[in-house]
C-alpha cells in the first residue's frame, strides 16, 4: 500500500439503512454489494448478520458470490460483559457469515461504558481485547470501530487511547475512529489524531464521520491529512439522523483534488451513475445539488456565467464533469443571455451564433413567459419547442378541436372522470373518449388514444411525475398554476410545462408539450412525409 492510497469502506447496507426510508431487501442489498465489486471499493460492509434475519440470508447469498475487488465485510459488536467470546451469539454471527473481514464496534468514550453499559472501565477494555483475539483465532482479519472516539478523548484522552492501544495488542488490523454523534469540528478531529499519531501508526486507522454538523466530509478530509489512510462513509451520505459521510464526495474530493488515490480512473467516471442507481433502488429522489454528480452540479443559469464558460468553462467549473460521469447543463431562465440560448440550441443542432435578432428575440420570449409563471430551467422539452418553434423548425403534429372532461360522483362510489377530445391530423378527424381516476389523467388517456392511431411511438412513453404549484396564492381557489410533468420512453428523461390560473389548462399544456417533444425528438410522423424538428 503506497502512502498515497486511501482505502474505501463503504456502509450503505448497514449504517445507510439506519437512514429514514432507506430500506433494501437482501436481494437489493447483493445488487448493490456487486455493483460496490465492480466499482473497486475496498471493503463492503454488507450488516450486522447478529441483529435480523435479512442479513442472515444476505450473507447465506453473498457465499455464492465471488467478489473480485472488494472484501465483504459482516458488522457487529464485542462480547457481551462477563461472558467468553465462544459463548457469545453475536460473534459466532459474525464467524458464521463467512466474510474474509469482520467489524466489531466498542465503546471508546468512558460515559458509554458507565451510564450505557454499566461495567467497569477494566470489563470494557477486557470485552474488546477478548474479542478481537476470538476472531483473529478464527482467520479472520479484524476491523475495531472505536465507537464515540473524538468524544470520550475529548473527556478522558487516556482512557480512549487506552481502548485503541488494547484493541491494537489484541491483533486489530485496523482501528477506526468514530465521530458518532457527529459533533466534532474539522480542528478538533486533526488536533485529536495529531496528538495520538506519536504512540499510535496512523496507517492502520481509519475514520468513521457523522454528519449532524454538516461536517461529516470535512472531518473525514481533516483525518487524511493527519495520515489516516481509511475512510468509511455511504454512497449520497445515507445514515441515521443526518447521515454519514457521503463517499461519492469523499471520492470526488480525494482523488480529483487531493492527489490521492482511491479507485480506478473507470470507477471514478462511473461515480454519477453509482449514485443513481443507489439512490433508485432506494426509491429516494437525487439531490440535485449534491457535488460532482447532482444534476445541477454543473449547471449554469447566469447569461454572464455561461458566457464566460463557452469560452474556458474553469471560468465557473472547478473541474469537467465527464470526470465523474456528470455532463455539463445550460439552463435558461428569465436570468439568461443570448448565450444561454445560443448554447441550448447547439444541443439542438442548431446554430444561432450568426443569428443574433433571433437569439435575442428567443430571449426576450422566454423572460416574458418567465415573467407570467413558466420555469424553463426545470422544463427542457418546453424549452427545446420553444426555440423550435421560434426559429420556424416546427410542425404541429396535431390540430385541438376541442375537448370536454366531466367529473361526477356518486354516493357509494368514487370520483370518475370522462373526458372527451376531437382532434386533426393533416386534415383527418379523430373523435374519441376515456376514463381516469382524475380529469388530467381521464385527458392523458384520450388524448393519447386519439393519436395513437397517427403517431404509434407514443406508446413507448410514459408520464413518470406530475407536479402542481400555485403560483401566488392571495386569490385563493382561483390563483394560477404551474404544472410540470416528467415524462420518458426508457431512453430519456424530460419535463415539460404549463401555466394558467385553470389547472386543467395549465395540464394540457404540459401533456401537449410532452408529446410534442416525443414526436419532435423522434424526427419522424406516420401518413406523413413532412418532418417534426
Amino acid at each position: 500500500m503506497t502512502k498515497d492510497q486511501i482505502l474505501i469502506y463503504d456502509t450503505t447496507l448497514r449504517d445507510g439503512t439506519q437512514g429514514e426510508q432507506i430500506n433494501f431487501s437482501a436481494e437489493e442489498k447483493l445488487r448493490i454489494a456487486q455493483r460496490f465489486d465492480e466499482a473497486h471499493f475496498h471493503y463492503i460492509e454488507g450488516g450486522w448478520p447478529g441483529s435480523n434475519p435479512k442479513d442472515l440470508r444476505f450473507f447465506e447469498m453473498a457465499k455464492d458470490i465471488n467478489f473480485k475487488n472488494s472484501r465483504l465485510t459482516a458488522f457487529g459488536s464485542t462480547r457481551k460483559p462477563h461472558i467468553k467470546p465462544s459463548a457469545c451469539p453475536n460473534l459466532k454471527a459474525l464467524v458464521k457469515a463467512g466474510t474474509p473481514a469482520v467489524a466489531i464496534v466498542g465503546k471508546s468514550w468512558d460515559l458509554h461504558v458507565h451510564e450505557i453499559l454499566k461495567i467497569d472501565l477494566k470489563e470494557n477494555l477486557q470485552m474488546i481485547g477478548d474479542s478481537i483475539k476470538y476472531l483473529k483465532a478464527m482467520g479472520k482479519e479484524v476491523l475495531f470501530d472505536a465507537e464515540h472516539f473524538f468524544d470520550g478523548y475529548k473527556n478522558n484522552p487516556r482512557y480512549a487511547a487506552k481502548v485503541i492501544k488494547t484493541a491494537l495488542t489484541a491483533g486489530a488490523d485496523r482501528i477506526v475512529l468514530c465521530d458518532t454523534n457527529g459533533g466534532s469540528m474539522p480542528y478538533e478531529v486533526a488536533s485529536v489524531i495529531n496528538k495520538i499519531s506519536s504512540s499510535i501508526p496512523l496507517n492502520v486507522m481509519g475514520i468513521h464521520a457523522h454528519n449532524d454538523c454538516g461536517l461529516a466530509a470535512a472531518n473525514s478530509l481533516a483525518a487524511v491529512q493527519g495520515g489516516v489512510r481509511m475512510v468509511q462513509g455511504t454512497i449520497n451520505g445515507y445514515g441515521e439522523r443526518c447521515g454519514n459521510a457521503d463517499l461519492i464526495v469523499l471520492i470526488g474530493n480525494l482523488q480529483l483534488k487531493m492527489g490521492m488515490h482511491c479507485l480506478p480512473a473507470e470507477s471514478i467516471r462511473q461515480l454519477t451513475n453509482l449514485s443513481h442507481y443507489v439512490s433508485d433502488v432506494a426509491n429516494i429522489p437525487p439531490i440535485n445539488s449534491r457535488p460532482f454528480v447532482g444534476r445541477s452540479a454543473f449547471a449554469h443559469k447566469g447569461g454572464m456565467h455561461v458566457h464566460a464558460v463557452v469560452k474556458n468553462s474553469s471560468a465557473y467549473e472547478h473541474m469537467q464533469p465527464e470526470l465523474v460521469g456528470n455532463h455539463r447543463r445550460v439552463l435558461v431562465s428569465d436570468l439568461a443571455g443570448r448565450s444561454n440560448v445560443e448554447y441550448k440550441a447547439r444541443e439542438l443542432g442548431i446554430d444561432l451564433a450568426k443569428n443574433a435578432s433571433l437569439s435575442k428575440k428567443i430571449v426576450h420570449e422566454v423572460k416574458l413567459m418567465e415573467d407570467r409563471g413558466f420555469q424553463f430551467d426545470a422544463a427542457d422539452g418546453s424549452l427545446s419547442l420553444l426555440i423550435k418553434k421560434a426559429i420556424g423548425e416546427f410542425i404541429d403534429p396535431f390540430t385541438l378541436e376541442c375537448f370536454s372532461v366531466v367529473t361526477s360522483r356518486t354516493e357509494n362510489n368514487p370520483c370518475l372522470s370522462q373526458a372527451t377530445i376531437k382532434i386533426s391530423v393533416d386534415g383527418e378527424e379523430e373523435l374519441t373518449a376515456a376514463e381516469g381516476n382524475g380529469p388530467i389523467n381521464a385527458l392523458d388517456h384520450a388524448l393519447r388514444k386519439a393519436l395513437t392511431k397517427f403517431y404509434p411511438q407514443i406508446r413507448e412513453m410514459h408520464l413518470v411525475d406530475f407536479k402542481v404549484r400555485t403560483l401566488e396564492g392571495s386569490e385563493g381557489t382561483a390563483a394560477g398554476v404551474r404544472v410540470l410533468i416528467d415524462s420518458t420512453d426508457s431512453e430519456e428523461v424530460w419535463s415539460t410545462i404549463g401555466v394558467s390560473e385553470n389547472i386543467i389548462e395549465a395540464s394540457w399544456q404540459a401533456l401537449v408539450d410532452s408529446i410534442e417533444y416525443k414526436l419532435s425528438k423522434d424526427k419522424t410522423r406516420r401518413n406523413s412525409s413532412k418532418k417534426i424538428y
